[in-house]
């Protein structure tokens, strides 16, 4: 039986790594593993104690806040710390070095980015974060390559295990085209579902989408297009729903606002997935360039459906085997080929379910869980070594002492 310490957001905090880190969680520990795991849950001020996982909390800018985590994760056999750039206190979120530089476990890091063009700081802050851990987890080959072409770090640390996703049902193939079903009537003729989903925010693409999907007017029946998520709760704090708003505003200048659907409200995995499997295709029309990891691309596959995206470069590595379609991503009118192709061609829709099909099962958490514990004891086992000092040069400040309770 092994423990787990978790550094990291975690729930009720809504951002991607918070979910993430939840679902490993559950999956570690569940019943027949006999595994236990606690959370250090980083916050910006002491929140109430929702869910029992959670064991301390690190309050960016405490004054003891590094040593309290690091001491409560030095209770367990194995720290796993959540990376992002913004997530922990100081410039770019250098004060998790503090609370490495005291954790005398094994560490396993999950950077959940890799940029390909940091900044100098950044760069030797991800070098540092690398050089304290006993493994560096990343989810692509993308983020790997970059790790090995632009940083100095020890790429026989590095593991490549993917996000997981929820898989408690089997695929099934895309509802308006399966081949094995008796005709609808003619009077109940469904109309698609274009669906794009997650946290609403400048750089999601989406005002780009509506333009696309406008272009298919001429199609009969007349395809939905169904934006679901609540907007970032950072964007929320900082600009409210005016990113929401100015979607609503281009639908109407475009003439489809009675096409274009949000559903703005919170929903589970598996309220979230019976929508996913219920969409004719999925698009993703990020802006980024960057993105080496995104959870929602893999639910899609795990889904079975039908994907278009921009290239940015997680889709670019996952959408290669015939699971979906690339776009450029300022080329509207290719976006708009693409869909019509995708909803207009039910062979090209099933193949890609096809695809997906032959992928999905090494996306299920439980296989990504395995993967994380088999690292875990690689790590338990192996000769014990002085850590890595992570504070080197950098300087990090705190006011307030951090709230523990183990």
């Amino acid at each position: 039986m092994t423990s787990f310490g978790f550094l990291s957001t975690y729930p009720p905090t809504q951002c991607g790594l918070a979910t993430f880190s939840a679902a490993l969680l559950r999956q570690l520990t569940g019943q027949e593993s006999g595994d236990r795991a606690g959370v250090v849950r980083v916050v910006e001020t002491v929140q109430p104690a929702v869910y029992p996982d959670v064991v301390a909390q690190l309050v960016n800018g405490s004054a003891g806040g590094p040593a309290t985590a690091a001491a409560v994760l030095n209770r367990c056999d194995v720290a796993v710390v959540h990376h992002e750039y913004g997530i922990y206190g100081g410039r770019d979120g250098e004060d998790v070095l503090r609370v490495l530089d005291e954790t005398k476990v094994p560490m396993i890091v999950v950077l959940h980015t890799v940029l390909a063009a940091p900044t100098a700081h950044q760069r030797q802050l991800l070098e540092r974060i690398a050089d304290a851990a006993a493994a560096v987890v990343v989810m692509s080959r993308t983020a790997a390559d970059r790790l090995r072409e632009g940083y100095l770090v020890d790429t026989a640390k590095v593991s490549v295990i993917p996000h997981g996703v929820h898989s408690s049902r089997r695929l099934s193939p895309v509802a308006s085209h399966d081949p094995f079903a008796p005709p609808a009537p003619a009077a109940a003729a469904r109309r698609p579902i274009v669906l794009t989903w997650g946290l609403l925010g400048p750089g999601k693409g989406i005002e780009r989408a509506i333009e696309a999907f406008a272009g298919l007017g001429s199609m009969d029946p007349a395809p939905r297009y169904v934006i679901a998520g609540q907007t970032h709760p950072k964007v929320l704090a900082r600009e409210g729903e005016t990113y929401r708003g100015s979607l609503r505003a281009r639908a109407e200048e475009l003439g489809i606002s009675a096409d274009v659907e949000f559903h703005p409200g919170y929903r589970n995995p598996d309220v979230l997935m019976d929508l996913v499997r219920s969409a004719d295709v999925v698009l993703l029309p990020y802006d980024s360039t960057e993105q080496a990891t995104s959870g929602v691309l893999v639910e899609a596959v795990a889904a079975g459906r039908p994907i278009i995206a921009t290239r940015f470069p997680h889709a670019v590595e996952m959408l290669d085997g015939g699971t979906g379609l690339l776009v450029a991503h300022d080329d509207i009118p290719a976006m708009t080929e693409a869909l019509r192709a995708v909803l207009t061609q039910p062979a090209l829709a099933a193949s890609m379910t096809e695809a997906c099909g032959r992928i999905a099962p090494d996306l299920a958490w439980s296989s990504v869980a395995d993967a994380y514990r088999a690292l875990a004891e690689s790590l338990l086992d192996a000769p014990v070594t002085a850590p890595a000092t992570a504070t080197a040069t950098t300087t990090a400040t705190a006011t307030a002492p951090a709230t523990a309770t183990a």
